[in-house]
């Protein structure tokens, strides 16, 4: 008989469990729009993507924005995303069935995000709140990833020692956040990165569907 490696597994959410980039896309250019800057295009997005969306929107702008425009334009993103943040994204295939079989094996399971934690609550709700009870985004008083520590908190929440959790994501900076917080990271290649930026980020352990994460969490 199987014998658990791990007993709780961390999530990162964009590009790992849903795909948001068409949502992100259309409130970036809704935002770019309202400022008469540039749109961009699903690729660019993808590449801005990772580090929330303070730097989200900095990557975005015209260069040499002054710091109050791209104020503005956060908000303008904010307002449009906080309404139409669901119109595109959904759950990559499998990744129900995956939360579901691992909810059924007696895993834990909890999301990191460095989306705000409104734009968390309003997805946790939507897809994920059958199969677990932590999803922790961007708020004030915790830094975001790659620091460790909404990895931690979720962590302390489920009561379980790093040392018996895993990480998966799909980006750089999840890759550095499981580093940073000394837990393995399974790397996801269905995201918002390729295979070679994952590999030059330091990823060693990849996953091409979800079902292929089960095995990893055994002896």
């Amino acid at each position: 008989m199987l014998k658990k490696r791990y007993e709780a597994v961390i999530f990162d959410l964009d590009g790992t469990l849903l795909n948001t980039l068409e949502d992100l896309q259309a409130s970036v250019n809704y935002a770019m729009k309202c400022h008469n800057m540039p749109e961009h295009s699903l690729e660019e997005i993808r590449c801005f993507v990772g580090n929330g969306i303070e730097k989200l929107i900095e990557r975005a702008v015209v260069e040499n924005t002054e710091e109050s425009v791209r104020k503005a334009v956060l908000a303008d993103f904010k307002v449009h995303y906080a309404i139409h943040c669901n119109d595109k994204t959904g759950l990559y295939p499998g990744i129900s069935a995956l939360l579901a079989k691992l909810k059924a094996q007696g895993f834990q399971m909890a999301i990191v995000s460095n989306k705000l934690q409104t734009g968390v609550d309003a997805l946790y709700d939507k897809y994920f709140k059958e199969y677990l009870s932590v999803a922790i985004g961007a708020r004030e008083g915790i830094y975001k990833k790659p620091a460790p520590d909404t990895v931690f908190e979720a962590l302390r929440i489920l009561n379980i020692p790093k040392g018996q959790a895993v990480y998966v994501g799909d980006s750089e900076v999840d890759i550095a956040t499981a580093a940073n917080a000394g837990m393995q990271c399974i790397t996801v290649t269905w995201g918002f990165r390729t295979r070679k930026e994952q590999e030059e980020a330091g990823a060693d352990l990849f996953v091409e569907k979800p079902e292929e994460i089960i095995p990893c969490l055994y002896f």
